[in-house]
Formats: structure tokens, sequence, C-alpha cells
């Protein structure tokens, strides 16, 4: 048994010698323990603050992790969409506050075309803050409402026109918070096979796992098909139908709706209401459509279409965009005589012209039998020792319209001096080298570059009046100075996603 003395009674803990009795566990009197609880109270649901537990330093943005750059609360709904795939998400409305609305101002398009109320994002920008939380307000009052949705037509290859809509800057934001929840929520739902306007997934992707998929599965005929006018024929109430499956939140579910009925200034000063479609130009349009095919087409063919196929069969989506390949052509036949009626159901309906069922082997190769997706035509073609491949290069279509805007350009800008018209004409080549830089479709890019490069001599040689300014070799020294850019086949490897 251990005795103490009164001495030893009498001297106070070591706890307490270790830290001066004068100065507080907090500067509000409070220990850490029960301070730090209130703030986690505060902070539990989804904030992007994070608490730092030493009071000299200040409070620091969540942004740890793979997703860094995305605010704790879509981090923290994606989790619970991925784990729980039956769950109904509530209280979505109230994420849309100031503090959210200002992180999706960062990625708004600056450069977008005004709306109906002609307000740029520098004049709104000039007292950001306080529009933010005007917005913020009228959003908790309910007193939001959406504006017209300006229409402009922009021309098609097939010389038609495109309607787009144009919506209002604060409609574009909004739809921009909402676009970010819509997509936390229903990304872990979508098929591995739809890469349109998702994240980390491009068109480019698509063409290159397209080739991966048919030059090593086991598929004898593919089926290419387009949905006409799929924009402006989406049924509002499926729509609103198939969000209910994943969202129980009335509020929010309103304000989509809002946007889907909001009224659209035509060119001709007329105002048109629309019972169908979404417009073909709104920030949360492109989520909204990849919903409304992930019910309507995807689902449908993985548990239908593809449990029923004795041989492997797969679908490929970007948008509305979408082919499938079958191995047996019973099969093919069978998928291509119930896909109109499948859509109908969606208010939705094949274009005859461009649906067909395709004999795709590599018994039988040549440029007679070709896929046209995403701008790239895909065949089978035999090496030079004989080994049927599948081979891939620029649509015939997409060439010839590309060759067309670059003169046009090229005449309208060859006012510009030397190093500023070389400049914007590199910025063009560029992208067009990026997107059809796939492998054997070098050819195709030259001849691209060629056009540009004759069109810029016979152009520049005739601005000012004169009819020619300098000879060939000198143009070759010139633009070789200049550095211009020119087609290289840059190949990254990655892995490829398989589809059987």
């Amino acid at each position: 048994m251990v005795h103490y003395t009164s001495e030893m009674l009498s001297q106070s803990p070591w706890w307490e010698k270790c830290r001066p009795s004068d100065i507080a566990l907090h500067a509000d009197g409070v220990s850490y323990q029960a301070y730090y609880s209130e703030v986690g109270k505060a902070h539990h649901m989804g904030k992007d603050l994070t608490e730092v537990r030493s009071p000299q330093r200040k409070l620091v943005p969540d942004n740890v992790g793979l997703d860094k750059y995305e605010p704790t609360s879509l981090r923290g709904i994606a989790i619970k969409a991925k784990a729980c795939a039956k769950h109904r998400f509530q209280n979505l409305y109230r994420y849309l506050n100031a503090r959210f609305l200002m992180d999706c101002w960062k990625d708004l398009n600056k450069n977008a075309a005004s709306g109906v109320d002609k307000v740029t994002a520098e004049a709104y920008g000039q007292d950001l803050e306080a529009n933010i939380q005007n917005l913020a307000k009228r959003l908790k009052a309910k007193r939001y409402r959406a504006k017209l949705v300006r229409r402009c037509y922009i021309p098609k290859d097939n010389g038609k026109e495109r309607p787009l809509g144009i919506p209002a800057l604060e409609d574009r934001l909004l739809q921009l918070a909402c676009a970010k929840i819509l997509s936390s929520i229903f990304e872990p739902d979508f098929a591995d096979t739809s890469y349109g306007y998702r994240l980390n997934r491009s068109a480019k992707e698509a063409i290159e796992d397209l080739k991966f998929n048919l030059q090593f599965g086991k598929y004898g005929y593919v089926v290419e098909a387009d949905i006409k006018g799929f924009y402006d024929n989406i049924d509002h109430e499926w729509l609103l139908r198939m969000l209910r499956q994943r969202i129980d939140d009335a509020a929010f579910l309103n304000l989509i709706r809002k946007w889907l009925k909001a009224g659209i200034l035509d060119t001709d000063g007329k105002i048109l209401h629309p019972e169908t479609g979404t417009p073909q130009g709104g920030v949360v349009s492109p989520v909204l459509a990849n919903i409304y095919l992930h019910f309507g087409l995807d689902l449908w063919f993985q548990r239908r279409v593809k449990a029923h196929c004795k041989g492997d069969a797969f679908i490929l989506r970007y948008a509305d965009d979408f082919i499938c390949a079958f191995r047996y052509r019973d099969e093919a036949e069978r998928f291509y005589q119930a896909l109109p009626d499948r859509l109908s159901k969606f208010n939705l309906a094949v274009a005859p012209e461009k649906t067909k069922i395709i004999r795709f082997s590599r018994f039988h190769p040549g440029m007679q039998r070709q896929i046209v997706f995403l701008g790239f035509e895909t065949y089978w073609m035999e090496d030079s020792n004989g080994v049927a491949r599948v081979e891939q290069r620029t649509a015939r279509k997409k060439l010839q319209g590309a060759c067309r805007r670059i003169k046009e350009w090229i005449r309208a800008n060859r006012h510009l001096k030397g190093r500023a018209f070389i400049e914007a004409l590199n910025r063009r080549l560029r992208g067009h080298f990026n997107y059809y830089n796939v492998p054997g479709n070098l050819s195709s890019l030259g001849r691209f570059y060629n056009w540009a490069i004759r069109c810029s001599f016979k152009w520049l040689n005739r601005r000012g009046g004169k009819r020619k300014s300098f000879t060939w070799k000198a143009f070759s020294k010139a633009i070789d100075r200049l550095k211009i850019a020119k087609p290289e086949m840059v190949i990254v490897n990655r892995q490829h996603r398989v589809f059987a």
C-alpha cells in the first residue's frame, strides 16, 4: 500500500504543472472538446470548411483528396449515391447558397454570349458578391424566376441550321450549380459505355475504345442509329419522373421545371412556349439529356437486349449519338426492329435514312462497310502484311466542312499582320489536329494542312489590292520562320475500356 504525506497531497497535479493554470483552454473559456463538438455540429452536412485544432491558424478549404477542387458537399453526395443505389436525396435546394454559387462562378464560361437581359459576365462581376447574395436570397425566398431563352441559329454541314438556346447569365450560373449536383448523384449510375459530357471522358476516348473493342471483340454486325431532333422532343414529365428516382426534393425539381418551361424568344421577336424539349445550349441540358437516355436507352439495352443475346453485344453512346455492335445477325435485326418502339415510349423517333445494319467483320474488309461516328469513319482494312485491322480516318463530310470553314476564315482575316495571322491560324490547326489525331489518320491531317497552306498563299497574295505579294518560295520560308503548326502523330497509351 502507498502512503501519501500531507506535503504530497498539497502539491498540484502533474497535468497542471505542464500548463499555466491562468490560461484558458480556449479563447472563449471552454474546452477544446466542447468547442469543436459545437463546430462539428455546424459543419457536419457537407460544409467546405475544415476546422483546424490550432486557434492561430485560419480556416482553410477542405480540398484534400483526389477531388481537391470539388466542394465537400458534392463529394459527400457522390459517395452516398455510389454507396446506396436506391437512395433518394432530400434537401438539395439548400445547397444553392451564396458560397456554392460563388464556387460555380469560377467554372462559368465568361466568354459565352449574353441572354435576353444582355448582362455580360464582366458587368455582373463588377459587383459579384452583392449580385450572388441577391440571387441566393431570391432562391431562399422562392422569388427566383427564369428569364426567357434567346434563340439563335448556327449553320450545319448539310446546309440546314441548328437552333440554340442561350439563357441569361444568372440562369446559366444557377444551371451550372444544379448540373454539378445532378452529376454527383447520377454519375455512379451511368453506364460505362456512356461518354458524353461526363467527367474524365471525351469523344476522343469513345473513338479509341470503339476501335479497340471492334478489333479484339467478337462482333460481326453494327447498328448505326440517329435520334431525330432529340433535344427538341424530350418529354418533360418523363424527365421529371426519371429525376424523382434519385431526388426527393420538390423545390429542386420545380427549379428544373422552370427551365424546361421557360419561354423562348425567337429571332423574329415571337415568344414560344415549349411543351417538350430542353434548350440545346443550356448549361444543364447535357446532364439532363444523359439522364433521359440512361433510363430510356442504356438500362433497356443492358437489362433487356444484352441479357437475351447469345453472343457479345455492346452499346456505345455519346450524348444522343450511339451505335450498337452484335455478334449474330438475328440479334442485330431484333434490336433494329425493337428500337423505334422503345424510343417512341419516350416521345423520341429514329431517323430512318440514318439508321441501318452494317456487316462489320474482319472477313469483309473495305471502305464499302464503314461506320460514321463522332466525325470518324471506322472500317476494316488489310495492312501491308495482309492482316485485317480496324482503321479510322476523318469522315469525308467533316473534312470537307473543315476545309470550307478554314478557307472562309483565311479569306476574312487576311488583313492581319504576318505573326498575328499565323498565331490565329495555328489555334485552328491545332484544334483540328488534336481531335483527329488517331493512328492511321495522318493522310487526312496532311490534306487539311496542305489545303490551309494553299488557301493562305492564295488570299495573302490578294490583300491590299496587290495581285502577288510574294512567291511560293518566299512564302514557304516565311511560314517556316513563323513556325506554323504541322500535323504530328502523337499516340497516348492508356487503358481501354472493354465493353463485353
